[in-house]
């Protein structure tokens, strides 16, 4: 790679002694990337700025400023620009991976039930740069296409065993904490995989709300049922002879023995 030339001038030293020293180092990380980003170019360019080379792939044309956020504050990079070929550089690529680990960050606190207002308390704390409560729930609206797209997929293949079940969890629902059930249905393909086919979060379990959740399933495509396993709620059970007829159904062995520990006396149990 090209030498790093970093230059600063005898007021950003004399910051960087003095008790001012966050504008100081933001100036000196500045000046830091920015000689980045120049070496970068000219090891691009294969060529310095003025010289005359039979290596040089392309000409310089000017450059593009952009405001990059960092802990300290924000920075401002002057980005080279080419005449011919695109100006690559990792500044940004390792700073986009950043930005995306953060955001997955800021919506894992809210799926475990941080509130948007808290998210933005730690981020602000964590990184030194504000985000609004709005800015928050929008990565959550961008969360929610990507489910949307995995629970609207279609199901391709066979899928010769099908397991569904239910767990209950509480959500804040139009200003007060509700219980919903989750739905989950696990697919076994001709190869032994086990696969999510999909889930649903509904007010209760009933024989409706499992019927509308078996007949999802069907109408993405699932096909080459030869037996549906659950627990003995009667609300699976009926829809499930109602979505698919022709597959036998059957009791999961784990919920039974789980049944039936649940039933004896404690200290039979363990």
């Amino acid at each position: 790679m090209a030498q790093l030339n970093i230059t600063l001038n005898q007021d950003e030293i004399l910051q960087l002694l003095s008790a001012d020293r966050e504008d100081a180092f933001r100036t000196l990380l500045q000046e830091s990337l920015n000689s980045v980003l120049k070496a970068e170019s000219q090891e691009q360019l294969q060529a310095a700025p003025y010289e005359r080379s039979e290596s040089r792939t392309d000409s310089r044309n000017g450059f593009r400023t952009r405001d990059l956020k960092t802990r300290i504050g924000t920075i401002t990079l002057n980005v080279p620009r080419h005449r011919n070929q695109p100006f690559h550089t990792m500044v940004f690529e390792n700073y986009s991976r950043s930005e995306a680990a953060l955001v997955t960050t800021m919506a894992e606190m809210v799926v475990s039930g941080v509130s948007t207002r808290k998210v933005a308390r730690v981020v602000e704390t964590l990184c030194g740069t504000s985000v609004s409560k709005s800015a928050v729930s929008d990565v959550c609206k961008d969360l929610d296409k990507e489910v949307a797209a995995f629970r609207n997929r279609p199901i391709e293949g066979n899928y010769p065993f099908l397991t569904v079940d239910a767990t209950y969890f509480k959500v804040r629902e139009d200003g007060r904490v509700v219980s919903k059930a989750l739905m989950i249905a696990y697919g076994t393909n001709d190869d032994g995989k086990r696969e999510i086919l999909g889930f649903s979060a509904y007010r209760n379990e009933s024989h409706e709300t499992w019927k509308d959740f078996l007949t999802g399933l069907k109408q993405r495509g699932l096909c080459g049922l030869m037996m549906i396993t659950s627990d003995a709620h009667d609300g699976i059970i009926n829809a499930a002879r109602k979505v698919f007829p022709d597959v036998p159904w059957q009791r999961c062995q784990f919920h039974f023995s789980k049944n039936i520990a649940d039933k004896a006396p404690k200290k039979e149990q363990a």
